[in-house]
């Protein structure tokens, strides 16, 4: 068996519609796209949104919410995952993302779920009250990067 001797199985495929080649092939004149209408023309269709004229469910909804585009969006590390990322006790975002603890290049604050063992010198763009009372009750200290 040969690549150019490969053939799909018998009735596996089918002929392709030759639509618009005269009336006797069954699909001549109006090409099977019917009579009058905006589907009879090759011109773009109208988006899902379109509901024949009528008031689009979409626009009868009313608007809710805002989207503040001034929010600071931070990368979130708890305190128990920073000792996996030390190194010589020291911890910044660089040895955080080498570590897998966070993927974005977005700010990163350390929030206080979980437990310092050993006194760590942690930089981050922020931290929580708890998680910086616990670094500093373990003898570590805390660098706040702007």
């Amino acid at each position: 068996m040969k690549l150019n001797t490969l053939r799909p199985s018998p009735g596996a495929t089918r002929k392709r519609k030759r639509v618009g080649c005269g009336t006797g092939s069954g699909h001549g004149k109006t090409s099977t796209r019917g009579h009058k209408g905006a589907g009879q023309h090759s011109a773009p269709r109208k988006d899902a949104r379109y509901e024949g004229g009528q008031m689009p469910f979409y626009r009868k909804l009313p608007k809710r919410g805002f989207t503040n585009y001034t929010r600071v969006r931070y990368e979130v590390v708890n305190v128990g995952d920073l000792a996996a990322a030390a190194r010589e006790n020291k911890v910044t975002p660089d040895l955080l993302r080498q570590a897998g603890l966070i993927r974005r290049d977005w700010p990163v604050k350390v929030l206080g779920v979980g437990g310092v063992a050993a006194p760590l010198a942690v930089t981050a763009h922020g931290f929580s009250a708890s998680a910086r009372a616990k670094i500093e009750q373990a003898g570590g200290k805390v660098e706040i990067l702007k």
